[in-house]
């Protein structure tokens, strides 16, 4: 009986799952965000909390533990110099749950798992601003040839978008011929 158990087993036995969540946390440090399904992101939200919180305090005691259950140098080493420095200021909350709708396969409820402040988010905004600023200088452009040619004629607007996709028109297509059905073949055969 499972009376009064809080953790999430997945159907998993105990080393299968801690693994489990130890690299999903390491990709979640190495990566800044992950897919995975909601109740899987929520288990791994309280393991990797704690590492970030073992990161923030950054002694070699804190280390140690936080290689114990890691288990990935390269990981730990990122967490301690890179992410936890990241959070000094801020009393937990470092993950952020952002449900993406269901799986095709199996329709499991999926989600991405990501750092509130992690280097996913400062990769997207990047490009963000870069094509938000370029269609402001094309805007911008397309005023001053229309002001040089307020003399001449209106130019002849563009087809919409839903024009372009209808294309020419195409002619009806004859009936196909209908199927008989087997009354009707030994009927006539």
């Amino acid at each position: 009986m499972r009376h009064n158990r809080d953790e999430k087993r997945f159907d998993r036995t105990y080393s299968h799952l801690k693994s489990m969540l130890s690299n999903m946390t390491n990709d979640l440090v190495m990566w800044g965000r992950i897919k995975t399904t909601t109740p899987r992101a929520k288990v791994l939200r309280r393991f990797a909390e704690k590492m970030i919180t073992l990161g923030k305090d950054g002694t070699l005691p804190a280390r140690r533990r936080a290689m114990a259950f890691m288990k990935s140098k390269e990981a730990v080493t990122k967490l301690f110099a890179e992410v936890a420095p990241r959070f000094k200021e801020r009393n937990g909350g470092y993950t952020r749950i952002l449900k993406i709708g269901e799986r095709p396969g199996d329709n499991a409820s999926m989600s991405i798992i990501e750092l509130v402040e992690g280097a996913g988010e400062k990769a997207e905004a990047k490009p963000k601003a870069a094509r938000k600023k370029a269609p402001a200088k094309a805007k911008e452009a397309k005023p001053a040839p229309k002001a040089a040619k307020a003399g001449k004629a209106a130019p002849k607007p563009k087809p919409t978008k839903a024009a372009a996709k209808k294309g020419p028109k195409e002619e009806p297509r004859e009936a196909a011929p209908k199927k008989r059905t087997r009354k009707e073949a030994h009927a006539k055969g």
